[in-house]
């Protein structure tokens, strides 16, 4: 598996979803799961194949967290500086058409959400961004067709 970049405060949360799931979620299902066998018949008990069902999530998320966390490299955009654009980034862009400012930070995957303006590296506007400086334009193919922006600013921090 390939390195898996993600900043401290996704790791952090990456962590925190980790014991999350490993103290109190797993637990919690072994004990549905067993309160469930008690109801008798396992074939047509509802409670046991959901509690069973839940189970099976919970384990692949622990294993795919412990994945990413594993192979986690953390980049801290403090110690980075320039006014090219890479993971860690926050980028002001201005939209050609509209000229409304948006604001983003290029961050790892798991620990995106665009609302919160945390982009993932892997969309296709970070895709575009990274190794432009301040001043280029980009172009990017987004589901309501093609938009273009100009990258403003780029800070650490």
């Amino acid at each position: 598996m390939e390195r898996v970049p993600m900043t401290a405060a996704g790791l952090a949360a990456l962590e925190e979803e980790l014991r999350q799931l490993r103290d109190v979620d797993r637990p919690a299902v072994s004990k549905a799961i067993g309160v469930a066998r008690e109801h008798g018949d396992l074939k047509e008990n509802a409670e046991y194949h959901a509690a069973k069902e839940r189970q099976g999530m919970i384990e692949a998320r622990l294993k795919n967290i412990e994945g990413m966390v594993s192979h986690a490299e953390v980049i801290d955009p403090a110690s980075l500086s320039g006014d090219m654009v890479q993971f860690g980034a926050t980028v002001l862009l201005i939209d050609e058409d509209t000229d409304e400012e948006v604001t983003y930070q290029i961050v790892g995957s798991e620990e995106s959400d665009v609302s919160k303006g945390l982009l993932p590296i892997t969309s296709p506007l970070s895709k575009a961004l990274v190794g432009k400086s301040v001043g280029a334009s980009v172009e990017v193919n987004t589901p309501k067709g093609i938009k273009f922006y100009e990258v403003v600013k780029v800070e650490f921090k």
